[in-house]
């Protein structure tokens, strides 16, 4: 069965790759980049780079539009409604850190924050220190056995003392959407703050934030073909205005003196010092690309797609899947055979997947596992790319069994 990638040409490095034996599928870690990127970067760096926001001359100018257009395209990527409610970081990382400093004055002792056993590190982190900080209790929600957030244990863990519920919205181990509508819901009726993680899920389909809910939104640049160093927080006004500032510098600046200072508002009092400026214009142009494309036609590749790799993983003997994947990714381990030993032989087959435990450590411990291996797809992957790890994945298993 054929399932050819009519967008493959629109991103070089794929023939790069290609050149070099090298057969791409750790998508869900970072994405390739598309032409259209590479062309506004290009564009930007060769027709003069000037700082946003604070210079009157020329370079600055045409800077600062293109950086705010992006917002603007962003903003609308996410149906955020008004750009002012979208905040560029350095990564979703730095966003998800940027919530937990900037809400901390809101909780007190005994208050509880909610996140579920799935986490990645980047949404487990910084919400279990602001719990360590503040004297709080960090409540896990568990998982079901197809590896969804548990919704009955949900409603009967997410009450009057719950703060803010903080869940991804697409798992990057198990490669299942999430019951977010439940579970904003819950939250909701407790008035506890939202945040969801789609650091993932922004990659497959478009997201309706306003239609979603939630009080905050956090992704990342790079994995939605975007540029690295860069990441979009989303939050509605009423809840950005419960943020206080937790990075200090220039820009976010409205009047200062030695002894004390005034800060902007959202976004710009959350941009502090310079902000990853040609990262921000490369994501305007990588939007522009992804808007220009079918969706409908995205998403039927990217299900057969992956329905092609469950069905290779499934009629090979010894392999388990790691709860019941979706869409985009699949993640395994091989009885008797060692995560760390499968991958070093596929990578020597010229085969990049993912092995290890994802940044999701908790959640592989509760499988007993040190790591799996994870196989991730993106929309230029193609069905001789799975022909290929299949054939190497055979060799490796046949020299380790």
């Amino acid at each position: 069965m054929m399932i050819p990638s009519p967008w493959r040409a629109d991103f070089p490095a794929i023939a790069a790759l290609q050149r070099q034996d090298q057969t791409y599928l750790d998508n869900a870690a970072t994405t390739q980049k598309p032409q259209a990127l590479l062309d506004a970067l290009a564009h930007y760096y060769a027709n003069g780079a000037a700082n946003v926001h604070r210079a009157q001359h020329l370079p600055g100018a045409h800077a600062t539009q293109a950086f705010e257009d992006s917002r603007s395209k962003a903003a609308h990527w996410l149906n955020a409604g008004d750009c002012g409610q979208i905040i560029f970081t350095h990564g979703a990382t730095s966003a998800l850190n940027l919530l937990a400093y900037g809400l901390e004055h809101l909780f007190n002792p005994g208050d509880e924050i909610v996140i579920s056993a799935l986490e990645h590190h980047a949404n487990l982190l910084p919400w279990q220190q602001l719990a360590h900080r503040r004297d709080l209790k960090l409540v896990i929600l568990p998982l079901d056995t197809d590896g969804l957030i548990d919704l009955d244990a949900a409603a009967s863990m997410i009450g009057p003392r719950t703060r803010l519920l903080a869940v991804s919205q697409l798992s990057n181990v198990l490669g299942a959407w999430q019951p977010l509508p439940a579970l904003l819901a819950m939250a909701k009726t407790h008035e506890a703050l939202t945040v969801v993680d789609g650091a993932q899920g922004v990659v497959h389909g478009r997201h309706d934030v306003q239609a979603l809910g939630c009080d905050f939104y956090v992704f990342s640049s790079h994995k939605l073909y975007g540029p690295d160093g860069l990441g979009v927080l989303f939050g509605r006004h009423e809840a950005l205005k419960q943020l206080r500032h937790w990075q200090f510098g220039g820009e976010m600046v409205l009047d200062a003196d030695f002894l004390s200072a005034r800060f902007r508002p959202a976004p710009l009092g959350f941009e502090a010092g310079t902000p990853p400026i040609s990262s921000v214009i490369g994501l305007g142009a990588t939007l522009d690309y992804l808007a220009g494309l079918d969706q409908d036609a995205v998403s039927a590749h990217e299900a057969a797609l992956h329905d092609y790799l469950l069905k290779g993983l499934e009629a090979r003997n010894g392999i388990r899947l790691l709860g019941k994947p979706q869409l985009a990714l699949a993640s395994f381990v091989v009885e008797g055979v060692h995560n760390a030993d499968l991958a070093h032989l596929l990578t020597e087959q010229g085969i990049a997947v993912r092995a290890g435990h994802h940044c999701a450590m908790p959640l592989l411990k509760s499988f007993e596992l040190a790591g799996a291996i994870r196989v991730s797809l993106a929309l230029y992957n193609d069905s001789e790319d799975l022909e290929r790890f299949f054939e190497a994945l055979d060799q490796a298993l046949e020299l380790l069994r």
